[in-house]
């Protein structure tokens, strides 16, 4: 018995909510680019209705650039540099498609789902877990916003980190929660009526990546891949010099040199945590054991690249694209282990 629901659609369900997955991740590619250009705080209002359309006349965007002038970014960095309007244009056109695409993914989950519904085609059980994605994925847009006023005053001339750190997060969470809803869903096509079950490795494996995600954000939002360009060693020495006299908690979420040395070091301990997992899941999925092997693998040589070009800004995109599909590829494997439960 498939389903209790006689138009149940499971499997045309389950690839919309993979293309969705893949929509994520290249949303995650856009974030990453907004926020190595210094993009995120060149639109100051936000506008999900009539924000999609950009600026239209040279006066429109003449407008968009004056109210940029009043953050702390063009103030204190971007303004004595010397930016025009021409290189204003160009920040704006990140943030204002990394918001674009946030749109069009929004559309394109709650429209199906809409149809979906009418058809009749959800299997029983299922409604709230999409409505559930469905808030999820509001609210990553909500944290979007607050990461972007956390910003917008003339002292900041950044966004927060832990705005930043939270935003990006809950993408991660919402990306990890599309693929295990879309693997319930194929197997349920199959014919297993019982959903995975969340296990105890997969608990301790998700803390441990979750802390290497946390602490990526935190560089990200803090600059901080620009403290070394040097592996393994940062400024000649093991452990940097950093500053401690606000303590050790303070310094590990605020100085860029610790924050950057404990995200390089702390993922040999993410790496460790899925050779763990990878092995348990051999004799039972092996191509979820190799696609978690190749990911941790690519995502390691990719950090350190990016390291040692100085944050190049295509080779620090792929570390973040990487690291959206090792999200992807853990929620596969976790789900494998849930099956036998």
């Amino acid at each position: 018995m498939v389903s209790k629901v006689a138009n149940a659609r499971p499997i045309a369900l389950a690839n919309w909510l993979f293309f969705v997955a893949a929509m994520v991740i290249v949303m995650v590619a856009v974030g990453g680019i907004t926020r190595l250009t210094e993009s995120g705080l060149s639109i100051t209002r936000w506008q999900p209705i009539t924000g999609a359309i950009p600026p239209l006349s040279q006066a429109a965007w003449q407008a968009e650039f004056d109210l940029y002038k009043a953050t702390g970014e063009y103030i204190n960095v971007t303004g004595p540099a010397g930016m025009d309007l021409a290189a204003f244009k160009f920040i704006y056109f990140w943030e204002w498609f990394h918001r674009l695409w946030g749109r069009l993914i929004g559309l394109a989950f709650a429209l199906p789902l809409a149809w979906y519904w009418v058809r009749g085609a959800i299997p029983h059980g299922y409604k709230a877990r999409l409505v559930g994605l469905l808030c999820l994925g509001g609210l990553q847009g909500v944290f979007g916003w607050f990461m972007v006023r956390s910003g917008l005053n003339e002292t900041m001339t950044d966004v927060s980190h832990f705005m930043l750190s939270l935003h990006f997060l809950t993408a991660m969470l919402t990306l990890g929660a599309l693929v295990w809803v879309a693997l319930d869903l194929r197997r349920l096509a199959a014919g297993h009526e019982r959903k995975a079950l969340w296990t105890a490795t997969a608990s301790w494996v998700c803390a441990i990546l979750f802390i290497q995600l946390l602490l990526g954000a935190w560089v990200a939002g803090l600059n901080a891949g620009l403290a070394s360009d040097s592996w393994p060693l940062m400024q000649g020495r093991l452990v940097p010099e950093f500053d401690g006299s606000r303590g050790l908690f303070y310094a590990v979420s605020h100085d860029p040199f610790l924050v950057h040395w404990s995200h390089r070091w702390w993922a040999w301990v993410a790496v460790a945590a899925l050779i763990v997992m990878a092995r348990k899941l051999k004799p039972l999925e092996r191509r979820a054991s190799v696609a978690i092997h190749a990911t941790f693998g690519t995502q390691i040589l990719l950090g350190i690249a990016t390291v040692m070009t100085g944050v190049a800004l295509w080779v620090a995109v792929a570390h973040q694209i990487v690291g959206a599909l090792l999200v992807a590829v853990f929620a596969w494997g976790a789900h494998v282990l849930g099956r036998r439960q």
